[in-house]
């Protein structure tokens, strides 16, 4: 990870913090007081990973409670595949995603979703699937055991624990889904130095390492 990062002149130091792997109903506050606090600085605050904050939360499905539909099966045929992440390349993930937002506005999405390809508009699909199925993270070979079993669902009340962690810890806190393709702010407490755009900017390179790197928390600092 490059600890520095400019954006549009500002430049943003970050500390990966490591940690030793968690088990699914961890103390996450517990955790950012030992591991976090430690190493925190006077304006700094913390992006925590969307995927550790739902295995704290045991916000997850196992592989053995899903079994992937024609439906799910289908969609998976025409997602855009990449590379260097698995994306919603398994029908499995797809399911989770079917059972979140539902078999018939997952038809919906399809339909205005490749209607609107043909006309060079993206990311409809997910718009109209909507539930937050695009946060859906897990079954990936790539990851650490047990996670490659499991799929991580979106956080519950985000907003809520990260205003907790500024309120307790005295460190303002954004949970960010980051991956090799994007990285999206899901929920920001209300002290962070930055706006969302910004935020999201300073960690676009996607610096958090989520599987054997064991880096789920980034502090960072504006320089001023």
């Amino acid at each position: 990870m490059n600890p520095i990062k400019e954006v549009n002149g500002i430049i943003f130091e970050r500390k990966a913090i490591k940690t030793r792997l968690f088990n699914f109903g961890d103390d996450l506050l517990k955790a950012v007081e030992d591991y976090v606090l430690p190493q925190k600085q006077e304006g700094d605050w913390l992006a925590i990973s969307e995927k550790v904050v739902s295995v704290c939360q045991n916000n997850v499905r196992h592989i053995d409670t899903v079994k992937a539909g024609f439906l799910a099966k289908t969609i998976v045929k025409f997602v855009k595949k990449y590379p260097n992440d698995i994306g919603y390349s398994r029908a499995e993930k797809m399911q989770v995603a079917v059972e979140m937002a539902g078999r018939i506005r997952m038809v919906l999405a399809i339909i205005l979703g490749s209607l609107a390809k043909v006309v060079g508009i993206k990311g409809v699909f997910w718009m109209v699937a909507g539930n937050r199925v695009s946060e859906i993270d897990g079954f990936n070979p790539d990851a650490m055991w047990p996670y490659t079993e499991y799929a991580i669902l979106p956080p519950k009340n985000p907003e809520q624990l990260c205003n907790e962690i500024e309120q307790k810890l005295k460190l303002p806190t954004v949970i960010i889904d980051g991956n090799n393709i994007n990285v999206k702010i899901i929920s920001m407490s209300k002290s962070v130095p930055v706006d969302e755009k910004l935020a999201r900017l300073s960690l676009l390179d996607n610096p958090m390492g989520q599987d054997d790197e064991m880096t789920p928390f980034i502090l960072v600092h504006k320089n001023v």
